[in-house]
């Protein structure tokens, strides 16, 4: 599956628009407890375990968006959105979710 942040494909045609994918991740609020427990592992501002889970959290968000757009016969997603949003009683999750649009190109 082609994915790109962009509205066209380089040397490929856009044949159909199958309509607007998504996916999303949630990470509860053990992560925010393991990243202050863990905040050893912060070298010059940086935590590589809070990193990892963000990681984790955004190929989550992109495979569940793959598979919605196999479900409609894409074999490209184009203009993808990246967001990062704070959810739930004082923010207490993160979530990532992506969006773009399925397109059958050749």
């Amino acid at each position: 599956m082609i994915m790109t942040t962009t509205n066209h494909l380089d040397r490929k045609e856009v044949q159909k628009y199958l309509g607007i994918v998504t996916g999303e991740a949630i990470l509860g609020a053990n992560i925010f407890k393991d990243f202050f427990a863990g905040i050893r592992d912060i070298v010059g501002g940086r935590s590589g375990a809070y990193e990892k889970e963000l990681q984790q959290a955004r190929k989550l968000a992109f495979e569940e968006m793959e598979l919605k757009a196999n479900s409609v016969g894409a074999n490209a997603i184009i203009g993808i959105d990246i967001d990062y949003e704070t959810i739930g009683a004082n923010g207490s999750m993160l979530m990532v979710s992506v969006s773009g649009t399925a397109v059958s190109a050749e």
